[in-house]
């Protein structure tokens, strides 16, 4: 330390403290040594969040770490639940771990808060405190501790008696803390508690409740308040922390902030002193794995994988199968990983004993132990797939073995693993939401109460680059850049956004992420649950550094698609299949991949991928392989993904380097593609080891210059050793430079590129099964139900609406087509369409809408349920118009209701008879009422509101022709579309929403319309501004029909659009017909109609060109028909007004009468 007077901050809040702290950890931590701190305490909020981080940093950094929290303590016990506010159900207190067993207590009371004690806030309480007390330091805490709050409560004996318990409890390890931040309040809780210290002699140390790091953050801090609140900052009654004092202040700060008591100062560096942990995290908490009696994990893992090799290759297995397994498990063994492979294959092997699709992906898919353990389904000697990508033997951290899981079954296989080793050490993992750069800008312009409006358009200028900041925005967006200068709302938005960046802001769960450990998880780190979940978390992300077992459990859709489909062909066609099985070369699959009709087909279905496969025309398996490799941001734009797509097409010949390089690079057509062909080139050429190969690939990536220096003389050396020039080998090292960083993990490629070709195996073979699979897998999505129903329109497969009589819980295959899932109807409920589905299967279809609430129960089939599913259609096969089942609702579920409570009390009948009257069959039990049906519009609007889309028709059939005539695009062609392209929509205007520019135009004008433009095809939001909307605001009207011209506008996650014209109906077939096609018939026309058709021409002379189209017969075989097209001079050119092709259509008929618009564009399909 320097020679200021010592002083240690013991009550610092971090960003972990969530939505309320501000300090970054490293920046903290560079603060307090800066000021020439030796130790430093961290006291987030009721959690541990940040213990981790905080304990490597300080270590790192040469600062003593003092973990701590500051705890919320009930008033009474952790498992009441009766205070009515959150100030009423627990109080604050400061603890700090003096030692390692003070850390596990903490952990042990951190964990329990979350898991017993959550009530508004995660609680602990005096019970448990005692216990877990060993090894703390507790501070009496800030204002709002109990002995404060006692304190301004004016309730002296009750803080005296405070003190006395936790006195009793800590002894020597007891402080009364003080704080001064300039508030009255902690002035009056200092007198009070100073006075108590003096009475007692009890130690007082002062501290300072900082959450922030400077005093000039004080204000985006409080913005940060109002994030956290949802408060406006305008508002003078939210929550508030006064002034700005609540910083990290330097020892000469607080000394000054506490003249009268500079010990109380001095005695944090004391405590301080005291402090001693150290967390071994170098040490492993991994469960073992029980072998049969009488074996070692070492020597079963052996004996699984040795009769592995004959389950996969035969008994005649080739000695290279047996010698690469040798090699890998006396690398396992060696590394002590023997019982981690054998916990893995157990739960897998569960997983299928249950039917539950599996698989591995990742570089665990180098393994041979993987593949004859039934982890994988990828033969690594076959793929030229490498273990020393998979496992390192010189890195310390566990390798990785994700592995997927059908989505419906996940949850199945993480209840095994908890049972097997024992629920308490099994836990997800919590990840922490931050502060985008896009989200902060939102939330701040929020509390400064900026218009939502104008806070889009700024969100917009941000690039959508992947994890950009907004400073480095500000200098790539023109736009951005321009309105942070001249706009000042806008600047003090993004400067505050800036400041508040990269905060942790939520807790999440890891989309994957699976912990296990030999004893239970709070022994080892922090616990907690989320509001309305009940699963277990982590309250630490990285869980391996301190020395526990991370596997990746993910629920995989498309393996939940490919088990659907299979059971789909089982159903309906009458036979098993097994996707890993399908033949690799099969002609129908490669067809469907080149035509580019990939939409559903796993990592296959973007509009780019379709436009590359379309490109590249695959027509083995290892260009599916290559494709993922292929289609990312690298490869893109290094030019690689085109030199592979002409070479494979015989456009231009493959690049040579070297012909070790040229042998290794020949599968990818002289593309450095895998990462695994970069370790290959340098352990062949540089004679680097294959395993040390992957740390330069780490290096380069990472761009650890230090590191790659060494490889790269390394690998000049070996290349100079293998006869290579070395001004050669410079070159080459430098490619691998270059392709290395873009380089993609071919075992991962090759897993998924298994399941892709799988899928669309099926999607080629089996294509009612296939998507009648998918449907029922995007059940939560309208959107993507709507796309994937327009592609079974375009592969001829029909999708029947809803019919309870028919359509079961998923979307099912019949003779004719495809039955609608009723989970798909929103609103419905699954325990209701499954009541539904039950019963008619029980008790066959049903007659009538009082049939069907008679039957299903009452809890089931509400008034709600029942209205649900008449605006769906699903009564359409029964007894009346959607409009009449309407009107007898509420009968009808009365009628039911009232039977259902004369059955609970022992009636047979209504009418307490003992059997019901007979009825005839042609006499209905209950009429229907005579009401008018509902409006074709009416009854889509219904259908848009329990679908999300429209399912029968769509309000946009009666104008489809002319739609189709003059659009250039659709709403859906926009995704493929560059930022600023201009395009020509038709479609329907809804949701419109008014605003105004702060500034009016040259022309005075300040409002303008944002609204959603629908096509068949989807939405796009539009944007129509002041100068544009002046011209056309008689337009901008929901349900109005027309035509937009506009820019594609990229800068947001969706594209939208920038409205610059827009047409009716009517004005698009003058504006933007370009030619009159005009057909006589022989035999049907006469001279005279062509000269009344010439008349018309001639008083309606325009711009659009004429076209005559004559039919007629040879005259030489009178059986065979023969059409002339002729072009009409330019005088002849009309004019595309409607009421031109009227009067044609009086001479000639309607139906050879055609107007043609701009050429469109062609679209992808599939």
């Amino acid at each position: 330390m320097n020679d200021a007077r010592p002083f240690v901050h013991l009550h610092c809040h971090t960003h972990y403290s969530l939505l309320d702290g501000a300090s970054k950890i490293p920046a903290l931590v560079q603060q307090a040594k800066e000021m020439g701190m030796n130790s430093l305490a961290i006291t987030d909020h009721g959690n541990l969040f940040g213990a981790l981080e905080f304990y490597q940093t300080c270590q790192r950094e040469g600062i003593k770490p003092i973990l701590g929290y500051e705890a919320y303590i009930a008033p009474g016990s952790r498992f009441d639940r009766n205070a009515s506010r959150m100030k009423e159900a627990s109080f604050h207190l400061t603890l700090l771990a003096k030692n390692y067993t003070g850390f596990k207590n903490l952990v042990k009371l951190a964990s329990a808060a979350y898991l017993e004690g959550f009530y508004y806030k995660p609680r602990i309480d005096k019970e448990i405190l005692e216990r877990h007390r060993e090894g703390l330091i507790c501070l009496s805490g800030c204002a709002a501790a109990e002995l404060s709050q006692q304190i301004l409560g004016e309730r002296m004996q009750e803080a005296d008696n405070t003190i006395q318990w936790f006195h009793k409890m800590f002894g020597e390890d007891y402080y009364l803390e003080i704080q001064n931040a300039g508030l009255e309040i902690q002035k009056i809780c200092a007198d009070a508690t100073v006075d108590f210290a003096n009475k007692k002699g009890l130690p007082l140390v002062a501290t300072n409740d900082s959450h922030y790091l400077c005093e000039d953050d004080a204000a985006a801090h409080d913005v940060l308040l109002c994030v956290n609140t949802k408060s406006y900052r305008s508002d003078t009654r939210r929550m508030k922390m006064e002034g700005s004092q609540f910083f990290v202040r330097s020892p000469e700060e607080m000394y000054a902030a506490f003249p009268d008591h500079a010990d109380a100062v001095a005695r944090s560096q004391e405590i301080a002193d005291k402090v001693d942990i150290q967390i071994d995290l170098t040490a492993r908490h991994y469960p073992v794995f029980k072998p049969p009696e009488g074996k070692t994990d070492v020597e079963y893992l052996r004996e699984l994988c040795t009769n592995g090799i004959e389950w996969r290759y035969g008994k005649d297995a080739d000695q290279k199968y047996f010698d690469r397994l040798d090699y890998e498990l006396s690398i396992i063994e060696r590394m002590g990983y023997s019982s981690y492979f054998l916990i893995v294959w157990d739960f897998v092997r569960f997983s299928r004993s249950k039917g539950i699709p599996n698989l591995a992906r990742g570089s665990a898919c180098g393994a041979i132990v993987a593949y004859v353990l039934g982890l994988s389904n990828v033969c690594p000697l076959e793929y030229d797939l490498l273990f020393e990508r998979f496992l390192d033997p010189n890195r310390a951290e566990a390798p990785d073995i994700d592995i997927d899981f059908c989505r419906d079954g996940r949850a199945d296989v993480l209840n095994y693993v908890k049972e097997k080793y024992g629920e308490a050490n099994v836990a997800q993992i919590g990840t922490f939401g931050t502060l985008k750069a896009k989200a902060a800008v939102r939330d701040v312009a929020r509390v400064l109460s900026i218009p939502i409006d104008r806070v889009n358009q700024v969100a917009k200028m941000i690039p959508e680059t992947l994890g950009i900041k907004l400073k480095d925005a500000i200098q790539e967006s023109g736009e951005l850049k321009a309105v942070y200068n001249s706009d000042p709302e806008i600047k003090e938005v993004l400067d505050f956004a800036m400041r508040l960046e990269g905060l942790a802001r939520n807790v999440g769960t890891h989309a994957a992420g699976v912990v296990i450990a030999d004893r239970p998880l709070d022994e080892y780190v922090p616990l907690q649950k989320i509001t309305g979940k009940e699963d277990i978390l982590t309250q630490w992300t990285d869980v391996e550094t301190a020395g526990l077992l991370k596997m990746d459990f993910l629920g995989l859709r498309n393996l939940t698609i490919l088990d659907k489909a299979v059971k789909n062909v089982k159903k309906h066609a009458g036979h098993d299949i097994d996707p890993s099985k399908f033949p690799l070369d099969d002609k129908e699959t490669f067809a469907l991949l080149q035509r580019g009709e990939t939409k559903g087909i796993f990592q296959l279905e973007s509009g780019g991928m379709r436009d590359l496969l379309q490109k590249m025309r695959p027509d083995r398996f290892e260009d599916i392989i290559a494709t993922s490799a292929l289609y990312r941001p690298g490869p893109l734009e290094g030019g690689m993904v085109m030199t592979y797509v002409d070479v494979k097409n015989g456009r231009m010949d493959p690049p040579t380097v070297h012909p070790v390089v040229d042998e290794i690079l020949a599968e990818t057509y002289g593309v450095m593609v895998y990462q695994e062909q970069v370790m290959r080139i340098l352990n062949r050429l540089g004679n680097i080891e294959l395993s040390s190969s992957y740390q330069c690939i780490k290096a380069i990536g990472k761009k650890k210059l230090a590191v790659i220096a060494k490889y790269r003389e390394e690998f000049l050396n070996g290349a100079v050793e293998n006869n290579m020039d070395r001004k050669q080998a410079e070159e080459l090292f430098q490619m691998i430079e270059f392709f290395a960083g873009y380089g993609f993990n071919k075992s991962h490629s090759t897993a998924y590129g298994a399941i892709a070709y799988q899928t669309a195996y099926l999607k080629a073979h089996y294509p009612w099964e296939f998507m009648a699979a998918l449907l029922s897998c995007g059940m939560e999505s309208s959107d993507r139900i709507n796309e994937h129903m327009d592609d079974a329109r375009r592969m001829n497969i029909k999708v029947y609406p809803p019919d309870v009589n028919q359509s079961v819980e998923e979307f099912g295959v019949i003779e004719d087509g495809l039955t609608f899932g009723l989970n798909a109807i929103k609103g419905l409920g699954e325990s209701n369409t499954k009541a539904i589905v039950e019963e008619r299967q029980a008790n066959g279809p049903y007659k009538s809408i009082f049939d069907l609430a008679e039957r299903v129960d009452p809890k089931n089939m509400t008034k709600g349920t029942l209205e649900i599913l008449i605006k769906a259609g699903g009564l359409d096969n029964l007894d009346g118009t959607r409009a009449q089942q309407m009107a007898v609702v509420e009968r009808a579920v009365q009628g039911a209701a009232a039977i259902h409570r004369d059955k609970a009390s022992g009636q047979k009948s209504l009418f307490g008879d003992d059997e019901p009257e007979e009825t005839t069959a042609d006499e209905p039990v209950c009429t229907l009422p005579e009401v008018p049906d509902w409006q074709h519009a009416q009854q889509l609007a219904f259908e848009k509101e329990v679908f999300g889309f429209y399912l029968t028709s769509h309000p946009l059939t009666e104008s489809a022709a002319v739609l189709n005539l003059y659009a250039t695009h659709t709403t859906s062609d926009l995704h493929a579309l560059d930022d600023k392209a201009e395009v020509l929509l038709g479609g329907i205007i809804n949701s419109v929403k008014m605003a105004a520019t702060k500034k009016p135009s040259t022309n005075g004008h300040s409002r303008y319309a944002n609204f959603d433009f629908e096509d068949v095809q989807g939405i796009v939001r539009c944007i129509c501004w002041p100068e544009d909307y002046a011209r056309y605001e008689e337009l901008i009207k929901p349900e109005m029909i027309c035509f937009i011209r506009g820019r594609v506008d990229r800068r947001g996650r969706e594209p939208n659009l920038i409205v610059n014209e827009m047409v009716t109906i009517e004005d698009a077939k003058r504006k933007f017909t370009e030619q009159v096609a005009i057909k006589f018939q022989s035999g049907l026309h006469s001279d005279q109609d062509v000269e009344r058709v010439h008349d018309v021409l001639r008083r309606h002379p325009g711009k659009c060109e004429v076209v005559l189209v004559v039919e007629s017969v040879d005259q030489e075989d009178r059986s065979r028909q023969v059409r002339f097209i002729l072009s009409t001079p330019p005088e002849m050119r009309v004019s595309g007004d409607p009421r031109v092709a009227a009067e044609l259509q009086d001479v000639v008929g309607q139906a050879n009468v055609r107007l043609h618009g701009a050429r469109r564009r062609r679209r992808r399909t599939g």
